[in-house]
């Protein structure tokens, strides 16, 4: 991917929910809600400091993530839909199932 997100942005890949319930139900496309978990494809830097020091991001490519319902900018990369969004709008990393 020929993106690198800048400070302490991070790229995010969606990751898609079930189509059925635990029950066994069909949800249709139009009931769906999008996603707040995704893996991060590339990571900025790091913020830094006044002094100019730079914070190292807690977040690496590769992490699966929980991100808040309406964190992040959508954007089209490489014919793709992706969310830029600050480290920050990340709740937390899931661990690998």
């Amino acid at each position: 991917m020929a993106f690198k997100p800048l400070h302490d942005r991070v790229l995010v890949r969606r990751v898609e929910s079930d189509e059925k319930t635990k029950g066994g139900l069909i949800i249709p496309d139009s009931a769906k809600e999008k996603p707040a978990e995704g893996l991060i494809v590339a990571c900025g830097e790091g913020a830094r400091k006044d002094s100019g020091e730079l914070i190292a991001m807690a977040v690496k490519a590769g992490d699966r993530v929980l991100f808040g319902k309406w964190s992040g900018t959508e954007v089209t990369i490489e014919g793709e839909e992706l969310l830029i969004m600050k480290e920050s709008d990340i709740l937390g990393i899931t661990e690998a199932a």
